[in-house]
């Protein structure tokens, strides 16, 4: 029995989101045309404007997809770890398996690059990055962090840097990186620290009245 119209359909805008999250990281995000895109997939460049509302409309949702993917993959870790400190550790020796240039990491800094001039993707960006960010400050706030939004952001920041730069230095690895980012997020050590930022601040306060 063969294909209805309707697998057909869903078949050939599957094979249109695959090509199109891999033509991204190939080629960059400018490159692809419609044409290249129909030939990637296997199927008839007509079909990119019926399943899609415009070429954009196809790389948006596939990389939007694809970037939703690797954020949920790495939160998971955070969810199955003792404490918010080791998932987030996890977290940071996952990134390990990019290297900068390999297909997952080349779609992320294409995104990451569109979406500075795509305002509807931005939009998108935004909210993913932001639930993560959400998820992190909860995590944190729950294991007593006092001061867990700040902690998540510099994680945040800490982790696209990361993947960023591995693609300019082949040496940087987690375990150089490791030790600083169990100082930021353990709740116990970020504690002392506050507490004796909080005795300089009121120190100088002091010696300013004075």
């Amino acid at each position: 029995m063969g294909e209805t119209n309707i697998e057909r359909g869903r078949n050939a805008r599957a094979r249109l989101l695959t090509a199109a999250r891999e033509l991204i990281g190939e080629l960059g995000w400018n490159a692809v045309s419609t044409r290249t895109l129909a030939e990637r997939a296997g199927v008839r460049s007509g079909l990119v404007h019926y399943h899609f509302d415009s070429l954009q409309a196809l790389l948006r949702h596939a990389a939007l997809d694809e970037v939703r993917r690797m954020l949920d993959g790495t939160s998971a870790l955070l969810a199955r770890a003792t404490s918010p400190s080791e998932g987030i550790e996890r977290m940071l020796f996952d990134l390990d398996q990019y290297n900068g240039s390999d297909p997952a990491s080349l779609l992320f800094v294409e995104t990451y690059l569109a979406a500075t001039r795509d305002h509807e993707l931005r939009q998108g960006m935004s909210a993913l990055v932001a639930d993560f960010r959400c998820s992190l400050t909860e995590a944190l706030t729950r294991s007593g962090h006092p001061r867990p939004q700040a902690a998540a952001s510099v994680v945040m920041a800490l982790f696209d840097g990361f993947v960023l730069h591995k693609g300019l230095d082949q040496g940087l690895s987690a375990e150089h990186i490791a030790p600083l980012l169990r100082r930021i997020t353990n709740t116990e050590e970020s504690r002392i620290t506050n507490s004796k930022e909080s005795r300089i601040t009121n120190s100088q306060e002091n010696g300013e009245q004075r």
